[in-house]
């Protein structure tokens, strides 16, 4: 298997919910059914980006309840990790209330473990006398360690860092040629699965266009007429109306691209709309989708898998904008270099707070800003090396981001944390959630 179908593999994959506390609903149900009772206690212990993207999202299959808490005890109480990240379609109306129970009464618990610096998801579920521990360490299903009473099940060389995944030290270290030749790789099945994504993804958006948010919104300016009705704004509304649905916990999976729905969203559906637009040939906007999602994985090699900064615009976004210029240029690498300086210029400095209904808003950006940042540089614009931390090449612009982001933005995570675990405080000290 080459680096490509290993990228797609390990990052590309179906996800019903928000990828975070989904990976946490997956790690109870992995210890739970280690147990031959039923779980009476569980405890998470989460790293810092997966606390903060649990924080505020809406899970499905919970009636609109939100949060890390509830998707561990929903997860334990299904135990089919089989599922995967589609763990919570197990779900039935009994499980949530026993659910909601074991909240309510105190058994679950999701504690942050600060020094963590990647994904890391400790999951313990109790039954009676039984113990059981799953370990999630590197990616989202990337199960590590499991055991129960004291047995050892399962122990792995734990990734722990963004080059955890043996494919991701050779892609980190890649220029965009080498980049380029692994679209070399795709096959038939390969590009029925991409198309599966997209088909996927088109759902989503058609069941979030129901939804009175971003989406709508955006909508409504077009048809007031603040807004163009062009291909840029019927590409806001679909990723926009896509994101809506996740957000707020509707039961439609997503193809997600680097763990990340949203970020899946934007990387699928932006070249796809486009790439319809003008008419380009099926399979090579399939083609381009697949490098849309390669360059987002080579940006979260540098980045780590959940950073300071906002993946959907400087991962994704990226990813999308290089996907709309291979369809129209090819492989003409100055053009491509211009569309990652001009996005990253761009958007460089977007925050992730964590995963709620306003990164719907977040996707828009991303999404103009990706179309935008296509057409400058095909047409031979876009921001070069005189300006800023943007680099000669895109590879330089994309380690010049790493940098802001790990040494220069250190403390941002800390700082939001704080801020969170504060309104956590507020609100449980006057009776809310």
């Amino acid at each position: 298997m080459g680096i490509y179908q290993d990228i797609i593999a390990a990052e590309v994959f179906p996800a019903l919910g928000c990828t975070e506390p989904i990976a946490v609903a997956y790690a109870a149900s992995l210890a739970a059914a280690q147990l031959n009772g039923t779980p009476e206690e569980i405890t998470v212990l989460v790293d810092p980006g997966v606390y903060k993207n649990g924080f505020a999202v809406t899970v499905p299959e919970t009636g609109g309840l939100k949060g890390n808490v509830i998707a561990a005890a929903l997860g334990a109480l299904i135990s089919r990790p089989q599922l995967k990240m589609e763990i919570l379609s197990g779900s039935s109306p009994e499980l949530l209330g026993r659910a909601v129970e074991m909240v309510a009464a105190g058994k679950v618990e999701v504690l942050l473990a600060q020094e963590r610096t990647s994904l890391y998801i400790e999951a313990t579920v109790r039954s009676g006398d039984s113990v059981a521990r799953a370990v999630l360490e590197g990616g989202h299903t990337d199960l590590v360690h499991l055991e129960c009473d004291g047995r050892l099940l399962v122990h792995a060389e734990a990734g722990g860092t963004a080059t955890g995944h043996p494919y991701r030290t050779a892609l980190k270290e890649m220029t965009f040629t080498q980049i380029l030749e692994l679209l070399d790789e795709i096959g038939p099945e390969d590009l029925d699965y991409l198309k599966r994504g997209v088909e996927m993804n088109l759902r989503v958006a058609e069941a979030g266009k129901q939804l009175v948010k971003v989406g709508h919104y955006v909508e409504e300016l077009v048809r007031k007429g603040f807004l163009l009705a062009d291909v840029v704004s019927s590409s806001k509304i679909l990723t926009a109306s896509a994101s809506d649905a996740r957000m707020a916990g509707l039961s439609y999976p997503v193809m997600s691209s680097g763990g990340s729905g949203n970020q899946g969203i934007v990387a699928i559906l932006v070249p796809y709309n486009v790439g319809l637009f003008f008419h380009i040939p099926e399979e090579r906007i399939l083609r381009s989708i697949a490098l849309s999602h390669i360059v987002n994985a080579y940006i979260k090699c540098h980045t780590g898998e959940l950073a300071p900064i906002c993946g959907c615009a400087i991962a994704a976004g990226v990813g999308a904008a290089v996907a709309i210029v291979y369809q129209q240029a090819g492989s003409d690498l100055h053009k491509i270099d211009l569309a990652v300086n001009t996005i990253i210029s761009d958007l460089g400095g977007m925050l992730c707070d964590g995963a709620k209904g306003g990164c719907a808003l977040k996707v828009v950006s991303s999404t103009d800003a990706a179309i935008r940042a296509a057409y400058m540089a095909l047409v031979g614009h876009g921001i070069t090396e005189e300006e800023g931390f943007v680099g000669k090449h895109a590879e330089e612009t994309i380690r010049n981001l790493s940098r802001i982001s790990a040494v220069g933005m250190a403390k941002v995570d800390q700082t939001m944390l704080g801020i969170m675990l504060e309104k956590r405080s507020e609100r449980a000290g006057s009776g809310g959630d």
